[in-house]
């Protein structure tokens, strides 16, 4: 392909629009799926249960409807950290208990990652790491991570937005955002 025949923003970076058009060039989504099922199959092997493993997977999720302008969710079946970003929650089911966070670090308000072979949240701006019930471990921050208050009706949690709990400015609130199953 000829520089002229090129798109204008291939015409400014020529080995990048090389690259782009190479038929061998694996698209980044395609590569980081093929690494994940890659890095699963490796763990079955060694002998990590089916449910552990999916349950160390954050999976992207929305809300099932909206009740008063509230989100709500299907109660997750087992333990796993689910992920909203459209409201800025994380749903997590872990240990008997469910818990919904904001999406935020305290700290600075970067979104936060959940640490597969750590079991625990960490902040990639300053590296604050959060236990799955949402303590903070060790970082920058100055508290554990902000809770919604949450409630369930049936075979749903309904998530409060309106109402978020810090643990140092509210820790009555903060301890009582958690359904216990």
């Amino acid at each position: 392909m000829r520089l002229e025949d090129r798109p204008a923003d291939a015409a400014r970076d020529p080995q990048q629009a090389e690259c782009r058009d190479c038929p061998l060039t694996p698209d980044r989504r395609r590569f980081l799926q093929d690494l994940g099922f890659a890095t699963g199959a490796v763990l079955l092997g060694l002998g990590v249960p089916r449910h552990a493993l999916l349950a160390m997977t954050p999976t992207p999720t929305e809300a099932r409807r909206y009740v008063a302008g509230k989100p709500t969710y299907p109660v997750p079946p087992a333990d796993g950290v689910q992920i909203d970003r459209d409201n800025q929650v994380i749903l997590v089911r872990w240990q008997g208990a469910i818990y919904a966070f904001n999406l935020s670090c305290p700290h600075q308000n970067t979104a936060l990652r959940w640490k597969q072979g750590d079991s625990q949240y960490q902040c990639p701006k300053h590296h604050s790491k959060y236990s799955p019930d949402g303590t903070f471990l060790s970082g920058r921050a100055t508290r554990s991570m902000d809770r919604f208050t949450i409630t369930r009706s049936g075979d749903e949690i309904v998530v409060d937005v309106d109402a978020m709990h810090k643990q140092d400015a509210d820790p009555t609130g903060w301890a009582a955002s958690v359904l216990t199953l």
